[in-house]
């Protein structure tokens, strides 16, 4: 009984310091048109974001995210909040203007596990080849991860 009580505060503490980061939904941004600002973020496990559409037509989708976390998807045009509790990287994408390159990359943690480095890359590179604009974008905010050797 004690420990289960004790886990229950832990996870009370763990969620107090948990924080809110917000990625805008643009229509141009300092990286050109139609962009999540920021485009790369780095959070710790148990933290929120929400996408907040600045302009409208814009709504978020997970491409990919770390084994064991569940795909997400907003309604267009409105607020959207995900709490990503598992460590990794989490792609995702304005489906309306994936076209135009609009991605964003997530990661989770101080470090992310090599081991899962080629598969993410490889999805990325699926989701870049569908982009007819700012090729480089996706690619950019890739080389931003914190890979663990």
């Amino acid at each position: 009984m004690r420990i289960g009580v004790l886990l229950i505060a832990l996870g009370f503490c763990l969620q107090a310091n948990a924080e809110e980061h917000h990625v805008k939904m643009l229509n141009f941004g300092t990286d050109g048109g139609m962009v999540f600002e920021p485009g790369f973020i780095q959070i710790n496990p148990g933290d929120s974001i929400t996408f907040v559409p600045e302009n409208t037509g814009h709504h978020v989708k997970s491409h990919s995210v770390p084994t064991g976390a569940s795909p997400w998807q907003s309604e267009l045009d409105e607020p959207f909040t995900v709490t990503l509790d598992q460590e990794g990287v989490y792609v995702y994408y304005c489906p309306p203007h994936l076209m135009m390159n609009m991605v964003g990359v997530i990661q989770v943690g101080e470090q992310v596990d090599a081991v899962s480095r080629d598969e993410v890359t490889e999805q990325a590179e699926q989701l870049g080849r569908r982009a007819f604009q700012n090729s480089a974008r996706l690619g950019n905010l890739m080389q931003q991860i914190t890979w663990s050797e």
